[in-house]
């Protein structure tokens, strides 16, 4: 019988593979088949409904609840399947709203651990927090930071394991994104770039990780002209969905293969890549983990309140709002052109541009033609990647929080003043 209970609380697909999946890691390695893992899904406006099933898929994790059935749980206290608890255990915070694991914690009468990105809420009420830079403890009063322990960036725990030294191939890695608005835009204009850049650099192979909340069929329809009118409206490339033995592609016109690559995290492949085309977003925070160079896109080929529809947070939810959600991403789209520079992570972590970015209606040549200038220079990569090793921060948030749980566990409370 497990010796005791951790329940996670979580909400999007962001947090379910860049939070969740290496903190549950750690914690079997330390604490084995005694530790009993549940996750419960709260609400996300960026949700696929895939949740469920990719964190069923983890190893380490018992058992899961949907979103659906989050309220009843949050109110009551009764999940749907009637989970029973132990005396001992630990509620832990990784994503959606910190004040679900206090009203969780009180309930069950365990102590509550929550893990903070870009802001600490409720910490008086907490029992340890693990944040992810030091610029955190400045929003706490020094009776709340003996609680807290500077862990560093979860996103680039989970990527960090698979940093190689090896050379990288002359591949390179497509991310598109994994919601409509971002896909629509961004699987054909990635395929335009590797079209582009296939005929000017024929040994250069292409990869496109697919999303796990994506199905093969689902991500072609975005290459499908019947389907994304944008294709034919701008002239971007086609594909058409093909196997080979056990590897699928997207076959271009101009005899191009995207290899698409189902395995999830694709850290493997990505670790690979001399540089990537990617959007905003986790994707960013992981690809400066590997050290992988980058170009990251904001497209906005598509109506801006559309597009705003892919944001994270409360903006993609402001943009979505009846009436005044397109006034609303128009001038927040400004802001964030006035911004540009800092939309990605490394160049959040380092106040300045390590890596390029991109936004508006850019053309696939622009992105191409600065991608065949790195190919030239190989250097040039050479130095980004220096950086970008430089800026990610500390690395081993995941065994921090591992450990701050197990020290709650053993004895109830976090009590130690940051060095």
């Amino acid at each position: 019988m497990p010796a005791a209970d951790v329940l996670i609380l979580t909400n999007g697909p962001g947090e379910v593979a860049t939070w969740v999946r290496p903190v549950v890691q750690q914690l079997r390695q330390i604490w084995g088949e005694r530790l009993r893992i549940s996750v419960v899904l709260s609400p996300c406006p960026h949700s696929t409904g895939l949740e469920t099933r990719i964190l069923e898929q983890i190893p380490g994790v018992t058992r899961v609840q949907a979103a659906q059935h989050f309220w009843p749980f949050l109110l009551w206290g009764q999940t749907v399947d009637h989970w029973d608890w132990l005396p001992r255990g630990v509620v832990v915070f990784l994503g959606g709203d910190p004040f679900y694991t206090l009203v969780c914690g009180w309930r069950l009468g365990y102590p509550t651990l929550a893990y903070a990105e870009v802001r600490v809420r409720w910490p008086q009420w907490f029992s340890g927090l693990a944040l992810a830079n030091k610029h955190l403890l400045t929003q706490m009063s020094p009776q709340h930071q003996r609680r807290a322990r500077v862990v560093g960036d979860l996103m680039v725990a989970a990527a960090s394991a698979w940093e190689k030294t090896a050379s990288p191939r002359r591949q390179i890695g497509l991310l598109p994104g994994s919601k409509t608005y971002k896909l629509t835009q961004g699987v054909p204009f990635c395929l335009t770039v590797a079209a582009w850049l296939s005929e000017r650099h024929p040994d250069v192979d292409f990869v496109l990780p697919v999303a796990p909340t994506l199905t093969l069929n689902d991500l072609a329809r975005y290459a499908d002209p019947r389907v994304n009118p944008l294709i034919q409206r701008l002239g971007w490339e086609t594909a058409v969905l093909t196997h080979d033995q056990q590897e699928h592609y997207f076959a271009l016109k101009n005899g191009t293969r995207v290899r698409l690559v189902t395995d999830f995290p694709a850290y493997e492949v990505l670790q690979q890549c001399c540089v990537c085309v990617t959007t905003v977003g986790a994707n960013t925070a992981e690809l400066t983990a590997l050290g992988v160079p980058m170009i990251v896109l904001l497209l906005t080929h598509q109506p801006l309140g559309e597009v705003a529809r892919a944001w994270d947070g409360l903006a993609g939810v402001a943009a979505s709002l009846p009436g005044v959600g397109r006034a609303f991403a128009t001038v927040y789209g400004q802001w964030m052109q006035r911004r540009l520079g800092l939309l990605a992570w490394p160049n959040i972590w380092a106040g300045r541009m390590v890596v390029p970015e991109l936004i508006g209606a850019i053309a696939p040549e622009t992105v191409g033609e600065m991608i065949s200038q790195y190919l030239q220079h190989p250097e040039q990569l050479a130095h980004i990647q220096a950086e970008l090793r430089q800026v990610r921060g500390p690395l081993g948030a995941d065994q921090a929080v591992a450990q701050m749980i197990t020290q709650l566990l053993t004895d109830g409370r976090i009590d130690k003043v940051n060095e």
